[in-house]
């Protein structure tokens, strides 16, 4: 099967944003009982941050550099997180309503500025209309059938009884759609056909493998095609899902193996393993266990899926990058440039670019410091430097992968297409390292590199491109490729 994956995925560059963390306008009446937007987040509270805040600060966004946004849930929930969705039709009042989001899709739209949004189909809240139903009317309800319900009376919110109807990881807030009922699939897919027709560029799809109906996947697919081609279809699977990645149900998913490898690596020595993301127990790695890992990356899934990974440092479901590597700017700097030439689109998890920290959740999720005395301005040069240096060198977006040099705590690989080859080095040790980096009969005898942000210049003799690297510290050089006369 033809796996089609829209072209504007490979030269995106996202921004993740938790809706209620973001930013909080002035202009949008708010309930009360928020929470102030500066102390630590907690599990029930809510800071009120909506989506005209978001709007007023899209000239941020744009001096970033990124162009793409991925929204966690924005449809009217009892949770600040809103995974409890409560009803998909409606975006949350506090962020805004309807109105307001197509207000904000159509100012990002004319930015250049893609949107995704969160979909949430596997489970909805004890709020949903036909779940309240069921406790109101019991067997008699017409959506008893909506969900799997094992006995009555409900036992939704009695904290001393175990939740007597299937829920998400036995969450009572969480009932279990029963997706087999096909009533079910067309109020789902009319939500998602309803959205996908206001304009949104694509669905990040929460835990999709927990929904077992056969075919409804392809049905999405199918229905979010028909309206959007170039809709861009995201799946959360922590693990590899080449299964998933035929053509036929998802076009990517978030990265979590990069996600891990950069831990790995980046993080080394200052990694606090003490720490399970996802479950997972993290490892340091040496740089030919990092090469291991990013060539099984780059060689699972056909390479128009590989361009089209979702790959990021750091998420809403586990400790920031920098708190995970306690607190060493420099390795989150390397992990981020490393992540802006990789293959795929690379992702930033708001506030990462100006150091923002957070442990577990809900700690990961502290409100975006709009004071910009709370701001590394430094570390906020760099994201911009990495962000820019991916968006002009094509190389970096559709290249070919190469790795060069996997030894000791030093790393390098080059990225080659028909105009440039730009070649990226790493070295995570405490000691400077020389690097004697084999080109064969990529480049002619005589190639010379330019130094990204450098006036220095570096001339491949004997097929051998010799690269000092300072501990810590990484290079970028770039070969031009020389034009053929025209006639």
């Amino acid at each position: 099967m033809t796996i089609e994956i829209p072209g504007w995925v490979k030269d995106a560059v996202f921004y993740q944003i938790f809706p209620d963390r973001f930013a909080r306008s002035e202009q949008l009446p708010k309930p009360t009982n928020l929470e102030p937007w500066y102390t630590p987040p907690t599990r029930f509270g809510f800071k009120g941050g909506d989506l005209l805040g978001i709007l007023e600060h899209l000239d941020y966004l744009e001096d970033l550099g990124i162009n793409a946004i991925y929204f966690n849930p924005i449809f009217q929930s009892a949770a600040n997180h809103r995974y409890h969705t409560y009803d998909y039709w409606q975006v949350d009042p506090i962020l805004g309503g309807n109105a307001m989001f197509q207000q904000f899709l159509d100012g990002a739209h004319k930015r250049g500025i893609r949107v995704i949004l969160d979909g949430v189909f596997n489970h909805a809240s004890r709020g949903l209309f036909q779940f309240n139903h069921i406790m109101e009317n019991g067997e008699q309800s017409p959506y008893f059938d909506w969900f799997t319900v094992k006995g009555f009376p409900l036992y939704a919110y009695d904290e001393r009884k175990k939740a007597n109807y299937e829920c998400w990881w036995g969450m009572p807030a969480l009932p279990k759609l029963n997706t087999d009922n096909p009533l079910v699939r067309d109020f789902l897919f009319n939500a998602v056909e309803y959205w996908t027709r206001m304009g949104i560029d694509g669905w990040r799809l929460d835990v999709p493998l927990e929904i077992k109906t056969p075919g409804f996947w392809e049905e999405f697919r199918h229905r979010v095609r028909a309206i959007n081609p170039e809709a861009y279809i995201l799946a959360e699977i922590w693990n590899e899902a080449k299964p998933w990645l035929q053509g036929e149900h998802f076009d990517a998913v978030m990265n979590y193996p990069f996600n891990r490898a950069a831990y790995g690596f980046f993080g080394d020595e200052a990694l606090d393993r003490s720490e399970r993301p996802g479950g997972f127990r993290l490892k340091r790695l040496n740089a030919r266990g990092f090469a291991r890992q990013v060539d099984r990356m780059l060689n699972i899934y056909d390479w128009d899926v590989v361009l089209a990974q979702y790959n990021l440092l750091s998420s809403h479901d586990e400790p920031r990058f920098l708190t995970m590597v306690k607190g060493d700017k420099q390795r989150l700097r390397l992990a981020t440039l490393f992540q802006m030439t990789f293959p795929g689109a690379p992702s930033v998890y708001y506030g990462d670019e100006i150091g923002l920290e957070g442990g577990p959740d809900p700690d990961c999720r502290r409100a975006f410091p709009w004071d910009d005395r709370h701001w590394d301005h430094e570390l906020l040069a760099d994201f911009k430097r990495f962000i820019a240096l991916r968006k002009t060198h094509s190389a970096l977006r559709n290249g070919d992968f190469a790795t060069l040099y996997a030894r000791g705590r030093a790393y390098a690989f080059a990225r080659t297409d028909a105009t440039e080859t730009v070649v990226v080095a790493f070295n995570m040790g405490a000691r400077p390292v020389n690097l004697a980096l084999s080109l064969g009969e990529m480049l002619p005898e005589d190639a010379i590199f330019d130094r990204v942000w450098s006036d220095e210049k570096y001339t491949v003799v004997d097929g051998v491109l010799a690269l000092p690297l300072p501990s810590l510290a990484a290079r970028i050089l770039v070969y031009e490729c020389p034009r053929e006369n025209s006639a």
